[in-house]
């Protein structure tokens, strides 16, 4: 199988001390290529490094976390859009609305999320949502700017029938990752009424690591867990899922 990870945080501290080890298990289960979401400007250089050391295998996108949204957001915002304007790269993202850990900066949230809507825009490129405890929230920008030429990810999707036919209505792809194989996820009644054609796989490691490794830190080799799962779930075979989700992630991001 060849899979792709389209979002995972390999460049993090918890991966400062087996990184490549963790790269090369990776390669050896067949995830041929992973792309990185940026956080913040804390995030960009070792971000960035971990591409220059592994070209073939990692991809940085460029983006504002919604959690690194403050009053002080235009800072980051500039410094965003001055690196977008450099180079190439895979995606804007991470970026959209978190209404888990704190509700205080919603409508700054809301702002910088409208922002990197119109720099995918500017660089035609696509774009990686954020959605945790904010799904309608998040849709709601992205639906009023797409113009056609808006595509992404929502990524790190737990969503319900309704809101997935809402992402394919607008021409979005959902990130499947390791809430798949949770007991009370919730995909197992979504995902036997969607359609390949409208996944990517994930990891967002170092987070939400898959069964059994729930609780641990997550990585790129615990990919094929989730494609598994989502064959069983969507009673197709695994290499179907392999092929299909990595079609698609290819498709998105331009290679």
């Amino acid at each position: 199988m060849i899979l792709v990870d389209s979002h995972a945080h390999i460049y993090t501290e918890q991966f400062k001390q087996d990184r490549d080890e963790a790269l090369a298990r990776a390669k050896g289960e067949g995830v041929e290529k992973i792309y990185m979401p940026n956080i913040d400007h804390t995030s960009i250089d070792v971000m960035l490094e971990t591409e220059v050391k592994h070209p073939e295998q990692c991809i940085a996108m460029m983006g504002l976390h919604p959690t690194s949204v403050d009053k002080d957001f235009e800072k980051e915002l500039y410094l965003v859009e001055e690196w977008l304007g450099k180079r190439k790269f895979a995606a804007v993202g991470e970026c959209g609305i978190d209404l888990y850990w704190d509700k205080t900066f919603l409508p700054q949230q809301q702002e910088a999320l409208k922002v990197q809507v119109e720099l995918a825009k500017k660089h035609q490129l696509p774009i990686v949502l954020h959605t945790r405890d904010s799904f309608e929230e998040t849709y709601e920008i992205v639906a009023a700017a797409q113009d056609g030429s808006l595509k992404g990810i929502f990524h790190c999707f737990s969503g319900t029938v309704e809101q997935a036919e809402k992402v394919k209505k607008l021409g979005f792809l959902m990130g499947i990752g390791g809430v798949a194989t949770f007991k009370n996820g919730g995909l197992d009644k979504v995902l036997p009424h969607v359609a390949l054609e409208d996944l990517v796989l994930e990891t967002d490691c170092p987070y939400l690591a898959p069964v059994p490794h729930r609780g641990k830190r997550n990585e790129p080799v615990y990919l094929p867990l989730v494609a598994r799962r989502v064959a069983e779930l969507m009673n197709k075979p695994v290499e179907e899922v392999a092929e299909a989700t990595t079609r698609n992630a290819y498709n998105l991001f331009a290679l």
